[in-house]
């Protein structure tokens, strides 16, 4: 049966380290389940809006900003996530972080309008990333908004494969495949 993975990815760099480490990923993914059906949503691209916390979603479901419309189809068809992005300024690039911040309306249609479980559809997620220096506390703060974030949106996190240092080290092409290769032995022991 085929199973439908969407891609977020977060770097404004098509062919950089987050895409090779992305790369490596779905080479292992495929070789194993080759019948997935594999959607990007390139965060630069889309240009999603940031929350304006208007209100909206408190008041009704859904969101009053039209962009988003697209990334919410894709996400509620998806069976498995992966959230490939650079580490920036220990958090999200920008056009990410609008996305996940535009996740409010879960939060409310949750919380305000009590709705257990606003999208329907279990997801695994996988989150991959690079980061160009050494100091992994990007890595870790990531990984508690992905996890708070994800609690809204039926998700569960299996882990993260990162690669750093990469401001002055060439990208390490087995530490991308031991660390993806991990983070897929932590999805077989789910």
């Amino acid at each position: 049966m085929e199973k439908n993975m969407l891609i977020l990815f977060g770097s404004p760099r098509k062919n950089g380290f987050t895409m090779q480490l992305l790369r490596v990923f779905l080479q292992q993914w495929q070789q194993e389940y080759p019948d997935t059906k594999i959607t990007f949503f390139y965060a630069y691209e889309e240009a999603v809006a940031p929350c304006t916390a208007c209100g909206y979603c408190q008041q009704k479901l859904g969101c009053c900003i039209g962009d988003y419309e697209k990334f919410d189809r894709l996400y509620r068809g998806a069976d498995f996530v992966v959230v490939a992005s650079p580490v920036y300024g220990l958090s999200f690039p920008a056009p990410l972080k609008a996305v996940f911040d535009r996740t409010q309306q879960y939060y409310e249609a949750r919380f305000s309008h009590h709705l257990k479980r606003f999208i329907q559809k279990p997801k695994i997620a996988f989150f991959l990333s690079s980061y160009g220096s050494q100091d992994t506390r990007g890595i870790d703060i990531m990984l508690q908004q992905l996890e708070l974030i994800f609690t809204v949106m039926h998700t569960k996190l299996c882990g993260t494969a990162a690669i750093g240092n990469t401001d002055k080290l060439p990208f390490e092409m087995d530490k991308a495949y031991e660390v993806t290769a991990r983070l897929l032995a932590n999805y077989h022991n789910l």
